[in-house]
C-alpha cells in the first residue's frame, strides 16, 4: 500500500514510459492545486517536458492522459488537461483512507525517509562570541539550527552540531578590560569605563563573581599582567552560562569548537599555504591578499595585514579548511543576516580549497522584532541593550520560544509577541498544535472511561464511513506528512513542519467542533477514534522533530 502522491507519480511515469518512450530518470513533480475546483493534485510534467520532447506541452498532456485511461487506476475519479498543459487529478473519497493502516504501521516511523542515504552533514549555528549571554536573535539562530539537524537526521542524514567559539581578537581583549575595570570599581576604584566596552549588567555581575573568588589579588597588579587573566576568566564563564542556555533550550551540540585551536596548532598557517600553492595568494603594500575575486567575490580581500596581525577572515579560511578535512559532504553555516555580505568570500575560500562551493549552504537568520500585546518591547533588561533567551524563556516557556521562531522561513523578519505566546487561544499558534494533541488524548481517555478503546481491525475495516469533507481532508493533509518532511530536509527549511501542524491541528479542531467522534454507531466511532489516533501520531512527530513537547494535558 503507497500515499497517494507516491500511486501518481507512479502512474504518471509508467505513463511517461509507455506512452512517451521517456527514461526512468524523470520525476514528476506533483503540488497540490490552489483552487479546489482544479482537483486535488495536479502536474506540470508535460510543460517541463515540452523542450525535450519537442512536442506540444497539451499534446504530450493528452498522450499521458490516454496511457491513464487505459490503465484506470483504482485512485483516480478522473484526469482532466488545463490551461497550457497541467493536469489535474481527482482522487476518489474513499481512496484518502489509505493513509491510516500506513500511519499505523509505521508508527512514529511514518514520514521519516532515508533520502539522505548516511550522507555526512554539518551544521554549524548559533555561534556566537563569549562576550555576554544570548539574546533573542541568538534564540532563533538556536531554533532553526537545532529543528534542522533533527530534520535531516529523520531523513537519513548523519547530522554533526557544531558551535565555533570565536575566542580570539579584539573582542575579547575588549571584554578582559570590562572585566578587569568593572573589578576594580568592585574595590573601590573610580573608573571611566568606555563606551565600547561591554556594558551590561552582566559583566557587573561577573566581577563580583570574580572577587569573590579572587579577594585582592590583582588590585595592584599592572593591567597588561591581569588582562590576560580576566579575558580568560570572562570567556569562561559566559560560555558556561550560553551552554547552560542552550541546554535548557533543548539544543546539543557534538562539538564546541575553539577558534583559538586553530591558531594555537598552526592551523592558521597551513589553510594560507594550502592557498599559496594553489596560486590564490599574493602580497601588496606589505599585505598578504586572498584573490577571492577570482570566484566571484566583489574584491581580494586582506589576510594578514602589514603589522602582521592575521584578520578574522584568515582564521575562517583556516576553519573552513578543517571542516573539509573533516570530510563532511555539506557543510551548513547559520549566520545572521547581517553575515550576507560574508557570503560570497566563504563560497570562494571553499572554491578555492577545491571544494564544490555548492556543498556549503548558508542560511540567513533575519531580526527578530520583540513584542507585547502588538507593541515594541522597551524591557530593562540585566544584558545591556537587548533581550535575552533566557528572559524569553523564563516568560513564554520554551515550547513556545521554539515554536514561535520557527513561524516564520528564517530569511524574513520575525514578530515574536509575548503576549501572544502565553495565550491559551486559537490566537496562539504553539498552544493551538498542542493543544489539539492534548484533546485527542482527552478523547481516547473519555472513551476508556466509556468503554470504548480503538479496536485496530475493525477500524480498519470500516474506513469507508470516514467520508464527511473534513474527513478527507484530513486524511489528505496525513498522506502529506511525508512530502512535507523531506521537502524540508531538502529545502533546508525546517518552519515547513510547524506551517503543517498548524494547517493539521487547525483542521482537526474544526471537524471535532462540528462532529462527534464518539457516536452510537460503533463502526463509526472506530473509523473516527483510527482517524483521531493518526492525528495523534502526526502531530507528536511533528512537535518532536521542531523540539517540542507533545502534552496529554493542557
Amino acid at each position: 500500500m503507497a500515499l497517494i502522491r507516491d500511486e501518481l507519480r507512479s502512474i504518471i511515469s509508467k505513463a511517461l514510459k509507455n506512452g512517451l518512450s521517456l527514461s526512468d530518470d524523470f520525476e514528476p513533480e506533483i503540488e497540490i492545486p490552489t483552487i479546489a475546483q482544479h482537483g486535488d493534485y495536479a502536474t506540470n510534467s508535460a510543460m517541463v517536458l515540452a523542450k525535450t520532447l519537442k512536442k506540444n506541452p497539451r499534446e504530450i498532456a493528452s498522450k499521458i492522459l490516454e496511457f491513464i485511461e487505459a490503465q484506470n487506476p483504482d485512485i483516480l475519479e478522473r484526469v482532466e488537461i488545463a490551461g497550457p498543459g497541467f493536469i489535474n487529478f481527482f482522487i476518489r473519497s474513499d481512496a484518502f483512507s489509505s493513509v491510516l493502516p500506513i500511519i499505523y504501521e509505521q508508527g512514529k516511523a511514518f514520514g521519516k525517509t532515508d533520502i539522505g542515504k548516511g550522507r555526512y552533514v554539518q551544521v554549524e549555528f548559533v555561534s556566537a562570541n563569549p562576550t555576554g549571554p544570548l539574546h533573542v536573535g541568538h534564540g532563533r539562530g538556536a531554533a532553526v539550527g537545532d529543528a534542522l539537524a533533527r530534520i535531516l537526521e529523520s531523513c537519513g542524514y548523519r547530522v554533526h552540531r557544531e558551535y565555533y567559539i570565536n575566542d580570539v581578537g579584539k573582542q575579547m581583549t575588549i571584554l578582559g578590560r570590562s572585566l578587569y575595570l568593572r573589578y576594580l570599581e568592585v574595590l573601590g576604584k573610580a573608573i571611566d569605563f568606555p563606551e565600547d566596552h561591554y556594558r551590561g549588567d552582566y559583566m557587573k555581575d561577573l566581577a563580583q563573581k570574580f572577587f569573590k573568588e579572587m579577594g585582592e589579588k590583582y588590585l595592584n597588579t599592572p593591567e597588561e599582567e591581569a588582562l590576560p587573566i580576566c579575558t580568560k576568566y570572562a570567556a569562561e564563564n559566559i560560555l558556561e552560562g550560553i551552554k547552560k542556555d542552550l541546554e535548557d533550550f533543548r539544543v546539543s551540540y557534538d562539538e564546541w569548537f575553539s577558534e583559538e585551536s586553530l591558531h594555537r596548532g598552526g592551523a592558521v598557517e597551513k589553510a594560507i599555504e594550502q592557498l599559496r600553492n594553489r596560486g590564490f595568494i599574493y602580497e601588496q603594500d606589505g599585505a598578504i591578499w586572498f584573490r577571492s575575486s577570482l570566484f566571484g567575490d566583489e574584491k581580494d580581500r586582506v589576510i594578514v595585514r602589514s603589522n602582521g596581525a592575521k584578520t578574522y577572515f584568515a582564521a575562517d579560511i583556516a576553519y573552513h579548511w578543517n571542516k573539509i578535512e573533516r570530510g563532511f559532504d555539506t557543510i551548513i553555516n547559520i549566520w545572521g543576516a547581517d553575515h550576507h555580505g560574508y557570503v560570497p568570500r566563504i563560497k570562494a575560500v571553499v572554491d578555492a580549497l577545491g571544494l564544490n562551493p555548492e556543498r556549503l549552504k548558508v542560511i540567513l537568520v533575519q531580526l527578530v522584532n520583540l513584542l507585547r500585546g502588538g507593541q515594541p518591547v522597551a524591557m530593562s533588561t540585566r544584558a545591556g541593550e537587548f533581550v535575552t533567551l533566557r528572559e524569553v524563556m523564563e516568560e513564554v516557556g520554551v515550547d513556545a520560544a521554539r515554536y514561535m521562531f520557527l513561524t516564520r522561513r528564517s530569511d524574513s523578519p520575525l514578530d515574536f509577541d509575548l503576549e501572544l505566546a502565553k495565550a491559551q487561544s486559537s490566537e496562539n499558534p504553539v498552544y493551538y498544535v498542542q493543544y489539539a494533541h492534548a484533546r485527542i488524548s482527552s478523547l481516547f481517555e473519555v472513551g476508556r472511561e466509556r468503554g470504548v478503546t480503538l479496536d485496530l481491525k475493525k477500524a480498519m475495516s470500516n474506513l469507508n464511513h470516514l467520508k464527511e469533507p473534513q474527513e478527507i481532508q484530513l486524511m489528505k493533509l496525513l498522506g502529506e506528512f511525508p512530502f512535507v518532511l523531506r521537502k524540508s530536509a531538502e529545502y533546508l527549511e525546517p518552519h515547513r513542519i510547524p506551517y503543517y501542524l498548524h494547517d493539521l491541528a487547525s483542521t482537526f479542531h474544526t471537524y471535532y467542533n462540528h462532529h462527534r467522534i464518539l457516536t452510537e454507531d460503533e463502526n463509526i466511532t472506530q473509523a473516527r477514534l483510527a482517524l483521531a489516533g493518526a492525528i495523534h501520531t502526526v502531530l507528536k512527530i511533528g512537535l518532536e522533530l521542531i523540539g517540542l513537547s507533545a502534552p496529554d494535558k493542557m
